[in-house]
Order: structure tokens, then C-alpha cells, then sequence
């Protein structure tokens, strides 16, 4: 499973001493167990990765912050722990392969236009879940539906 993994990690970090690390896996174990907690019931790898991506998306968000206001170092502990995150998550999709789900799933759907966006979406999100940022997915649907690409 996937929270015993960032645990034996956690672990290792703490044997070999590397304090950042074993910090950034710390942050992670805690966020999976309070999301078992919430649920009351060990999480599936599915949710437990949803979890991750939440915390994913929330050190981009500050990492952001961070740096528009100048402060680097916190923005840079901030990525740290994104690209231990990362080590976690499944691959995410390429742009090209995003593209060809975009038009198989319009293709398959039938959608003609931006008002169907909701048909294509219904079909492609579970295709690219965990893999690929639901907004941007969004995005490129428009884009292909509004005769974009």
C-alpha cells in the first residue's frame, strides 16, 4: 500500500540521517492518516493518492506565494517537498498523449461544441485521473471544442 511505502521511506530517511526528507515524509504520512481517520478505514491506494495530490497542489500554490513575495528560501523548501510528493504519485500524462485522450473522448462522445463539455468531460476525467490537472483537461476540452486544435 501506498502509505506503508512513504512510511518505509520516512524511515530510511530517518537512518540516513537526511532531516529535509524525513520532514517532507513526515508531512505526508500525517495528512494520509488523518485522511484514513476522516474516512474511518485505511485508505485505498486510489484515495491515498488523491491525498497526495491535494498536498501536491497545495506546495505548488505556496510555492507560488513564496516566490512572488520574495521569499526564496521558503519557496524553495516548498518545491523540496513537491518533488518528494512527486516520488509518490503515478507518472503524469505528456502533453501528446493528453491531446489524443482529449480527441477520443470528443471523438467517442460526439460533442460538438463548448456546450457539451460536460459529456466529454464525464468521459475523459476517469481516463486521466491522478495523472493529469483537471483544470487543464478542462482546458484543452474548450480548446478542441471551440475548434481550437
Amino acid at each position: 500500500m501506498l502509505i506503508d511505502d512513504v512510511q518505509q521511506a520516512m524511515y530510511g530517511a530517518m537512518k540516513a540521517r537526511e532531516a529535509d526528507e524525513a520532514a517532507a515524509l513526515r508531512l505526508m504520512l500525517s495528512a494520509l492518516r488523518s485522511a484514513a481517520i476522516e474516512a474511518r478505514r485505511d485508505l485505498t491506494d486510489e484515495e491515498a493518492v488523491a491525498v497526495l495530490q491535494r498536498e501536491a497542489k497545495k506546495r505548488r500554490e505556496a510555492e507560488q506565494v513564496y516566490r512572488d513575495a520574495g521569499r526564496n528560501e521558503r519557496a524553495e523548501r516548498e518545491a523540496f517537498e513537491l518533488a518528494v510528493i512527486g516520488r509518490f504519485l503515478p507518472a503524469g500524462l505528456g502533453p501528446a498523449e493528453l491531446a489524443r485522450l482529449v480527441d477520443e473522448a470528443v471523438a467517442a462522445t460526439g460533442a460538438t461544441g463548448p456546450r457539451e463539455l460536460g459529456k466529454v468531460m464525464g468521459r475523459l476525467m476517469p481516463a486521466v485521473k491522478g495523472r493529469a490537472d483537471g483544470n487543464e483537461v478542462r482546458r484543452l476540452v474548450l480548446e478542441r471544442l471551440s475548434g481550437g486544435s
